[in-house]
């Protein structure tokens, strides 16, 4: 299949009512057709790996095709660059969320780009630095725990910002790195009492509930 016979399936399944429901969860409604994510992996399934077909698919700026992008590029030809255009291009926090945790966790850009993007001004890319954290946390089995200590100051930091999406991202990278062992729950619990400190609405909330899940 390429890239106009996907987007003519994608448009057949539209749903009016589920994009009514999805704006109701907060996801940006621009360009959405209303699919549901089982139809959108099994056209995955069907497409199989196909970088140039990522890159069409994405170009289309169609919500649902996004997402089947993040499904279907192979992920030993993602660049930074590509991952730096598309975070972008990131105006929903399923999307943003998708593409990190489909694909961008899994090259070997991942690590870098989470540092550097929490770093960012733009809502959704920032978000996606934390995205990213919470999905290292739970797949890189390989990396030692002082990498994830690395982390916890930029999760410091960034605990102050209160829009909903990055707030959100914070916390979730905060509670992950917790599970992942004693050790960094111990360093999570610590952090998180910190942040507790900052006195901030956000920071307090990020604080409560990390700890309610983490003691």
């Amino acid at each position: 299949m390429n890239a106009s016979e996907i987007l003519e399936i994608l448009r057949s399944h539209g749903d009016p009512a589920n994009v009514a429901g999805m704006a109701r969860y907060g996801i940006c409604v621009e360009g959405t057709l209303g699919v549901s994510i089982p139809i959108v992996r099994g056209l995955a399934r069907e497409a199989g790996n196909d970088h140039a077909l990522a890159l069409a698919l994405w170009k289309s700026g169609v919500h649902e095709a996004r997402i089947l992008a993040s499904m279907v590029d192979e992920r030993d030809r993602v660049t930074p660059a590509q991952m730096d255009r598309w975070a972008r291009d990131f105006d929903s926090w399923d999307v943003c969320d998708q593409v990190c945790h489909n694909l961008f966790r899994y090259t070997p850009h991942a690590w870098g780009k989470a540092v550097e993007w929490a770093g960012s001004d733009r809502e959704f890319v920032k978000r996606a630095g934390f995205s990213l954290m919470a999905g290292l946390a739970v797949k890189d089995k390989e990396a030692i725990d002082d990498r994830f200590e690395a982390l916890l100051p930029l999760i410091a930091q960034a605990a102050g910002d209160d829009r909903n999406m990055v707030k959100k991202a914070v916390n979730w990278a905060l509670r992950q790195i917790g599970k992942r062992n004693p050790r960094l729950r111990r360093r999570a619990i610590t952090t998180a009492k910190e942040i507790q400190k900052q006195g901030t609405r956000p920071a307090r909330w990020i604080a409560a509930d990390a700890l309610r899940e983490l003691e």
